[in-house]
């Protein structure tokens, strides 16, 4: 194994996976990773996309694939819901959002659709979980929940409302926290009245 194999199978090892575009940043050629993924070094999870060989794939692996190629970005929305195990909806894109106006990478696989989203909205309630080695960041359920209500006309007002009573049934979320977030995202008026329907 050469320098640069081993300074690639170190970053590996401490990001979990690496794209061909961060290669640039250590002055590392992009043709390495295919080379090594040949010799067995490395594994392919997607176009331009490998992690080390022994990685179990799991179920969230196109979440871990965003994560890698969308560092910035957070699982959201019905991607969110569909991790948390939260209502009935399996989405064929992986819903992630991402500051506004910040960049949005563009890649073949697996297909992403964007939300942009901005002070509290953004930076509240991100939980960090590691799949495949990898952190990705997803809002916890309260959060999306509290999206879900705000981005209603996005997900229907049917699935905010689904997700908002599968999660306190299953105490996934309290009272206080799930109002606290929607006071601050702006959304609360909207959310109490369903909340108090819902628990009286």
């Amino acid at each position: 194994m050469n320098k640069a194999e081993h300074q690639i199978i170190a970053i590996v090892n401490k990001r979990g996976a690496i794209c061909a575009a961060d290669l640039a940043s250590y002055d590392l050629p992009r043709e390495y990773l295919p080379r090594m993924a040949k010799k067995g070094m490395l594994q392919r999870m997607a176009r331009g996309v490998y992690c080390l060989p022994d990685v179990d794939i799991t179920e969230h692996h196109d979440l871990v694939l965003v994560s890698t190629q969308v560092p910035n970005g957070i699982i959201t929305l019905i991607s969110a819901l569909a991790f948390h195990q939260i209502g009935t909806q399996n989405p064929h894109e992986v819903w992630v959002a991402i500051k506004a106006r910040g960049y949005t990478p563009r890649f073949d696989y697996p297909p992403v659709r964007y939300h942009y989203y901005s002070g509290a909205a953004y930076e509240l309630g991100i939980e960090t979980h590691t799949i495949e080695g990898v952190d990705v960041k997803v809002y916890s359920v309260a959060k999306t929940v509290v999206d879900c209500f705000r981005l209603r006309n996005k997900v229907g007002l049917d699935v905010a409302f689904e997700a908002l009573k599968e999660g306190w049934q299953a105490r996934r979320f309290t009272a206080d926290e799930l109002l606290k977030l929607a006071k601050k995202c702006r959304i609360a008026s909207v959310i109490q009245p369903h909340f108090e329907m819902l628990v009286a």
